[in-house]
């Protein structure tokens, strides 16, 4: 037996380079969103967008990562120091633990040992994925609170009340996928699907409040209330600079990618394409990422096209519509499991 299937062997070196190769994967997608979503506004805008760094641009996110790192890291003398240095830890952090259990793929082998294409394969994984990003709406809050700053604290506070408003419908949308597959596996979901009509199919009402309140979780347009540059400055994360910053930041394009990665698995079916049978696991992640670059370009097509909503619109649109659509498509699903035909 080769060293290298012996190392594959023992599940914690497996685990360890699993998490390893996830986080590097991860920090290198939202390094590159973040540069195809100022190319995505400049062709939407009809310029150019960034063009001088590297060929094409290319290099611009790495010249970003630099910047963060060298710009001066000011922590402001009237802060909670403390809260001011784990808020944005508390959102960079959750994100990242969320796509451990995110499946991408089937069973991958290598030097004889087979390899799940999953960090963890946990039984109520959907349920860690949604505690995690719970957790998100805290630091989010804390940030605005421990900066000690008028504008800071309106958009903590916006931003508690906004997940809080739309985590209902989006955990209500996901029942009925859950109520399909009757699993919470991730995997068993995505496999519920490959032989059947994907559930964006039965379940289009769910999947768009899903997506909606999607939105909404992640801060993004036209869900910013809690930034809202032209009312609150830069809301929650005003005082917040260099590295402390760009956490929030690359919290906020993690956010998004999991976001995705939910939609890809509830309701597109994972790694399956209809009517065709993949077996090869590297063009299983290949589809997989295919799906989720799509729905990663959505993100950023809406916020460059769409306009903010105002708040009271926004909570309206939470609570008088987003949930009544939910519980709709919970009878919806309920009745086609009853008829057999799900």
């Amino acid at each position: 037996m080769s060293v290298v299937s012996v190392l594959l062997a023992n599940p914690y070196f497996l685990g360890f380079v699993k998490a390893v190769v996830l986080l590097g994967f991860v920090l290198f997608v939202v390094a590159y969103v973040t540069l195809a979503e100022r190319k995505v506004s400049a062709f939407i805008q009809r310029r150019l967008g960034p063009n001088r760094v590297g060929p094409w641009g290319l290099l611009q996110p790495l010249a970003d990562g630099v910047k963060f790192f060298f710009k001066e890291d000011i922590t402001v003398p009237h802060a909670d120091k403390l809260l001011y240095i784990l808020a944005p830890m508390i959102v960079f952090v959750p994100a990242f633990i969320s796509l451990a259990v995110v499946p991408v793929g089937g069973t991958l082998t290598i030097a004889g040992q087979e390899i799940r294409l999953e960090v963890a394969d946990v039984n109520v994984g959907v349920l860690l994925i949604f505690a995690m990003s719970a957790m998100a709406v805290y630091g989010v809050f804390l940030g605005g609170y421990a900066s000690n700053n008028k504008y800071s604290l309106l958009g903590g506070l916006r931003s508690s009340a906004q997940m809080i408003s739309y985590e209902l419908p989006l955990g209500l949308a996901a029942v009925g996928v859950f109520m399909a597959a009757g699993s919470f596996r991730l995997r068993e979901i995505v496999d519920a699907q490959a032989w059947g009509v994907w559930y964006v199919v039965p379940q289009i009402i769910g999947f768009l409040v899903f997506m909606v309140s999607a939105f909404a979780e992640t801060n993004r347009l036209p869900f910013d209330l809690p930034e809202a540059e032209q009312e609150l400055v830069g809301g929650y994360h005003t005082e917040y600079s260099s590295m402390k910053f760009g956490m929030f930041f690359m919290g906020e394009y993690a956010h998004m990618i999991t976001a995705s990665c939910l939609m890809v698995l509830f309701y597109f079916g994972g790694w399956h394409v209809p009517f065709v049978q993949i077996e090869n696991p590297l063009l299983q992640l290949l589809v997989f990422a295919a799906k989720v670059g799509f729905f990663l370009f959505v993100f950023l097509w809406v916020r460059w096209t769409l306009p903010r909503f105002r708040y009271d619109q926004l909570m309206r649109l939470g609570w008088k519509t987003m949930i009544p659509l939910a519980l709709l498509n919970l009878l919806v699903v309920g009745v086609l499991i009853t008829m057999g035909w799900l």
